[in-house]
């Protein structure tokens, strides 16, 4: 006679930050979009992939407020709800920054938005390992620390490359410029970091 393991049911708190974390990873497609090729279409749509994920931020909240036992410490629920939140927030006004100071993308900004949406991924494979698959979750938050490295790397270059440009007034407007914009991206990288020690958080106290 066969034995079968029935499969464990899934946790709405889970499944909310797979929600999430499946937001975050399209909203940096779209913004990896926009970078490459300046698509309109792709900024519209990562303005309501935050839209929307901030209305599964909400209900998450609204559940949290009203569960008495949670399979994962509330902190660390809240904590990684917020920071995959963070995340898109970053990727938005990216690019809310980007039309309003007429900044053009280029070669820096395509190198850092692609390593963030790795990261996103890996954020979001770990999210969805976090129940079943604890150790495989840590794996992929790892990946995620290691792009983010790779990411403040890029980021230290393009500022750096900045105070090599011809010294003029327009120059020193445009670095001003492009200063705000890769720090909008920089802090997106350390959201994710953040989202990544979080999870590795998580699967040290279920193991």
């Amino acid at each position: 006679m066969k034995l079968f393991r029935r499969k464990r049911k899934s946790d709405r708190f889970i499944d909310l930050l797979i929600k999430q974390a499946e937001f975050a990873v399209e909203g940096m497609q779209m913004l990896q979009q926009y970078v490459r090729e300046k698509d309109e279409a792709s900024a519209k749509r990562l303005t309501d992939a935050e839209k929307e994920a901030d209305e599964v931020r909400r209900i998450l909240i609204d559940e949290l407020n009203r569960t008495f036992v949670t399979p994962i410490d509330r902190e660390d629920i809240f904590a990684l709800s917020l920071t995959i939140d963070d995340i898109l927030d970053y990727a938005n006004t990216t690019v809310e920054e980007m039309v309003l100071l007429k900044v053009e993308p280029n070669a820096y900004m395509v190198r850092m938005v692609s390593l963030l949406t790795d990261a996103a991924r890996e954020i979001h494979m770990g999210v969805t390992r976090l129940q079943d698959h604890p150790n495989v979750a840590n794996d992929h938050a790892v990946r995620a620390k290691a792009l983010e490295n790779r990411m403040e790397t890029v980021y230290r270059e393009a500022v750096a490359n900045l105070f090599n440009m011809p010294r003029d007034v327009d120059h020193v407007v445009e670095m001003l410029k492009l200063r705000e914009i890769y720090r909008h991206l920089s802090n997106a990288a350390d959201r994710g970091d953040v989202a990544a020690n979080v999870i590795g958080d998580i699967v040290v106290k279920r193991l």
